[in-house]
């Protein structure tokens, strides 16, 4: 149950959170439902509370109780406890923050960023979904939010090594690239922590982990928890620096991408010392300057771009680059690229149980997609999608495949055994 105290501090933080550009979003907003065929969720349910544009209420109601006429002489309406519950649903369990609703939004309002502005507020009072900031509270204490401590990432790494017989190094002094890890990856999809080693070792890139700072998502950031957002952040800059490596490369997960990628410096209120990509990024750079042979891949498959690296991050093309001339039967959804549709678990959904039956019908937008391409095959670059998806696929009996891009790489990967 949320207290007055609550409250009162749930409306500061609004307060405080209006900068200049979200209060003239807030008030820029013309209501021409532009936004609401754009948002996944709204599509899925046809439920106008998860039009995008309503997501600017918190900030807009949080701002005119503070400002204008009506606040000084105590006319203005109040946030109250019913506001804070309805908006937490809003907020944290109907948006993945994937920005499709800029798109098309007509004054360009960043939804987006006002969400994460709303979530830190409601953070702030402790309101939201117990499991997302669970994911946090355990990055923070225990290293990851699925537990994965600096022990157990060297007795994995070790484990995989050597089943793999692949070179995972770790802490590896010299090295002049990081590579972080999503747990995600780590304990569900192990595979693609191996074919990112054997596709960097293959390139000869002098790489290594870090038992200092490994962790690649940021669920501080997700739960609106700023300040386990920077130390998630500091942990792999400080791991960085301490290497002196020049390029930090992030796995098959958006929002680590998005945050190490775009947010970090503000964040930590200074320029990174180093490059940061995507590994899809990172791979391409390798592939343009020659140091990749791929064999044809011949299954009919289309590609899923993840919101925090395609449409959010700017990397839609390199993906692509990496797929043409190997996949020999590529096929494009529609919408794709910049406009393709989210998976439904971004922004940290995915973590939310209670928002297991919306994923579930959001997905089947997803499925849509691949069956009007005639292929059964989706690939991505993205642990947290791969992971939504397959969670839904299961639930709503979907008989396609989901696939990762490093992993289809490292299978068709030429090497000198192939001679």
């Amino acid at each position: 149950m949320t207290d007055t105290v609550n409250v009162q501090a749930a409306t500061d933080k609004f307060v405080a959170a209006i900068t200049r550009p979200l209060a003239e979003w807030a008030e820029a907003c013309v209501h021409c439902g532009l936004c609401a065929e754009a948002c996944h969720f709204y599509q899925a349910t046809k439920d106008p509370k998860y039009t995008p544009a309503w997501k600017l209420e918190p900030i807009r109601k949080a701002h005119r109780s503070k400002t204008g006429f009506a606040a000084m002489f105590g006319l203005a309406p109040k946030v109250t406890e019913k506001d804070l519950t309805d908006w937490e649903e809003l907020v944290f369990d109907a948006c993945n923050m994937c920005g499709r609703c800029t798109l098309v939004c007509p004054m360009g309002i960043d939804i987006a960023s006002i969400t994460g502005a709303t979530r830190a507020a409601l953070a702030s009072a402790g309101i939201g979904p117990a499991d997302l900031f669970a994911a946090a509270d355990n990055s923070r204490d225990r290293g990851s939010p699925l537990g994965l401590s600096p022990e157990k990432l060297e007795d994995r790494l070790e484990w995989l090594a050597d089943d793999n017989e692949v070179d995972l190094p770790l802490d590896k002094k010299g090295a002049e690239v990081l590579l972080t890890v999503s747990s995600i990856e780590m304990m569900k999809y192990p595979d693609s922590i191996v074919s990112m080693g054997k596709l960097l070792n293959a390139a000869g890139v002098n790489w290594t982990f870090s038992s200092k700072g490994y962790e690649a998502t940021n669920f501080g950031y997700l739960a609106g928890k700023s300040d386990i957002a920077k130390t998630m952040t500091m942990r792999i800059v400080e791991a960085a620096e301490a290497l002196g490596v020049k390029t930090v490369i992030i796995p098959e997960c958006g929002h680590a991408y998005g945050v190490m990628r775009w947010q970090a410096a503000n964040v930590i209120g200074r320029p990174l010392p180093f490059e940061v990509f995507h590994i899809t990024e990172y791979l391409a750079k390798l592939k343009r300057e020659g140091k990749f042979e791929f064999k044809p891949y011949t299954t009919p498959i289309t590609y899923h771009d993840p919101c925090q690296i395609s449409r959010r991050g700017g990397a839609t093309a390199d993906a692509r680059y990496l797929l043409e001339g190997m996949a020999t039967d590529f096929r494009e959804m529609s919408p794709t690229a910049n406009s393709n549709w989210c998976c439904g678990g971004g922004g940290g959904v995915q973590a939310i149980v209670r928002s297991q039956p919306i994923r579930y019908k959001v997905f089947k937008i997803k499925t849509d997609q691949v069956a009007a391409t005639g292929t059964d095959t989706l690939v991505s670059a993205c642990a947290n999608c791969r992971l939504t998806m397959e969670e839904a696929k299961e639930a709503i009996k979907w008989g396609g495949h989901l696939e990762s891009i490093v992993e289809i790489l490292a299978d068709r990967l030429v090497t000198k055994d192939d001679d």
